[in-house]
This record gives structure tokens, sequence and C-alpha cells, in this order.
């Protein structure tokens, strides 16, 4: 028995484990769901039959979501997190690679390599925007373009009128806005205007539901019905489905918990801004190497590498989490 030699290749994904007081490394919502809608949850999920399957393709929810943005679930699909959606679009349209635009999201060229497809990068410029002509020239003949607004890592919003050029190529796009509810602006209307748009959505976020594991998809109806052509049948569960549903109904929650964060984003971005860029998302990209010193002190960011080697990504927390994270960033830029 001998495993392909491309998949052992593969490095793995790794993220920081031990007892670490202060975790905000991986852009979670630090605001877990009260414990009124938990509950309110629970009393729905004891109506669940747990024995049987859900939904086949998780309609249940997909109308939920349709209904919250008044259109129909024809042009909804979710997902056992966005990262199941994308490993479907890498494949799904025909075309002799993919585009992505560096530095970016890994898994868009995660997914692609998987499949054996090749990627093609755009490095974004100096301000970290796409060029949207660059883009639509490299985009002839490609299975999908992947284009992240904000961008992870670096948290800004992409500008409208270059997204549209690419859009205008006729090329598959697909625009993650994982992190849009923190920007306050979404291009998902634009879905209807051009049918090679897909804007990738997920509840793990602004929703406070990373443990659930839920993105979904607007895009038209062909492609939605295609998606469940080839998805894996009943691979959302009735648990996950329920807890989305109930927090669609509390969206004023989600709000208030959204201006939190985003209020707290811009206290920590104007006591750091020296060494941190702007952001439209919950996390700020840091112009400091200081990830070793940042562990010795009990808090856990993202190291980058690349073109953003020495810089770090840290995800905004509670406000005592910023406070600590602000002092001893501090200190750390002073011994620099």
């Amino acid at each position: 028995m001998k495993i392909r030699k491309e998949f052992l290749e593969f490095p793995p994904y790794r993220v920081v484990e031990g007892d670490y007081r202060i975790w905000l490394d991986k852009n979670e919502n630090p605001y877990d769901v009260p414990g009124w809608l938990k509950e309110e949850i629970f009393e729905e999920l004891r109506e669940v039959p747990f024995n049987r399957y859900p939904h086949i393709t998780s309609m249940p929810l997909r109308e939920a979501i349709a209904e919250f943005y008044g259109i129909g679930p024809e042009n909804v699909a979710v997902g056992n997190g966005g990262d199941e959606l994308l490993s479907y679009l890498v494949g799904l349209f025909q075309g002799g690679h993919v585009v992505t635009t560096s530095p970016t999201f890994g898994m868009y060229s995660f997914y692609a390599r998987l499949k054996g497809i090749p990627v093609l990068d755009v490095p974004l410029g100096e301000d970290f925007t796409i060029d949207g002509g660059s883009i639509a020239e490299k985009s002839q003949g490609a299975a999908a373009v992947f284009i992240a607004s904000p961008n992870n890592p670096t948290g800004n919003l992409q500008p409208e009128e270059e997204i549209v050029k690419v859009l205008e190529s006729g090329a598959p796009v697909v625009l993650d806005e994982a992190y849009a509810e923190f920007a306050g602006k979404s291009l998902w209307k634009l879905v209807f205007e051009y049918p090679n748009l897909m804007v990738l959505r997920t509840f793990s976020k602004a929703f406070s539901l990373a443990g659930a594991r839920l993105g979904y998809l607007i895009a038209n109806e062909e492609v939605v019905d295609t998606l469940y052509r080839i998805k894996s049948p009943f691979s959302l569960n009735s648990l996950s489905m329920t807890a989305a549903i109930v927090l669609l109904r509390h969206y004023d929650l989600v709000e208030r918990t959204v201006r939190r964060i985003v209020g707290e984003r811009e206290r920590v971005y104007c006591r750091l801004r020296d060494y941190s860029y702007p952001s439209d998302a919950n996390f700020l990209l840091i112009r400091l190497d200081a990830h070793g010193y940042l562990l010795s002190k009990g808090i856990v960011v993202r190291k980058l590498s690349g073109r953003l080697g020495g810089m770090i990504r840290v995800t905004i927390g509670r406000r005592w989490e910023n406070d600590a994270l602000i002092n001893a960033l501090e200190e750390f830029a002073d011994g620099v």
C-alpha cells in the first residue's frame, strides 16, 4: 500500500497549542452565544430527532438564510464551514488554472493543489488592493478567481470597481466575504447582475458559531443546483443548522456584538497605529515580529510568512485581552 506522493508532500495545517491565557490567533468572535440564547437553541433541539439524518440539502437553513436576504433558497448553498464549499468551487467550472491574490487566505491554493489545478497568483499592490485589470487578463481560461474582501490577513476591503473589472472578464469569481459584517459592506446583490459571481459568507465570525462549522454561498440557481448534484449528502448536521436558524432570528444581537468588536478594533488600532495597518475586519495586521515575545506573555497571535514575514495578525478580543496585547506590544516596540 502506497500513499500518493503529492499528498505526503502536503504541509499539514498547524496552529499553536498549549496552556495560554489569551488566544488572538484564529479570528474568532471573542463573545460566546449568551446563555439565554443557548437555552433557546437547546429548546429547539429537544424537538430534533437525533436518530434521523438531517435534510439532504439542508433546506431548513437555506430557507432561513434566503428569508434573511429576501432571496430564494435556490440561490443559497450551505456547507460544513466555508472550507467545504471552497473545496467544491475550486473544481466546479471548466478551466486550466485558478487565480489567487497573495497575500490572502491560504485555503484557496490548498484546495487547488489538492485537485491538481495550477495556481496563478496576481499579487496585491503595495496597499494590499487588487488590480482588476491584471486579474481579468490572467483570468482568461481560469476555472475560478478567488478574491477575499475584507482580505485575510491584511484586513482591507477590495475596491468594488476593481472587482467589477474581474467580473466583466466572464471568469467564475468567488468573493469571500467572511468578515463582511465588520466592514459594513457586501457585494452579494451583484450576484443577480453577474451570473459568474459567487459570494461566500460564514457563521463563524460575526455570529459566534465557529464551533458549529457553518458556511454559506449566495450564487445563481445553476451554480447552487450543480453544487448539490456533486456535494456530499447530509453534510450539514441538524444541531448546527438549528443553532444558525435561531441566531438569524436574533440578528440584532449579532449587530450589537459586531459594533462592540468594531469599537475595540478602532481603539486598538489608534493605540498601535505606529506599526499597525487599518482594518475592515475583526483583526489587525501588525508590523512587529513579536510572535515569540507575545507567547512568552501568554498571548497567542498568528505568525505570518512570505511577503508578510516578520509581521503578525492579531484578532480583536475582549477589552482586557486587547489591553494586555497593547501593553505587551508597546513593551516589545520599546525594546526593539
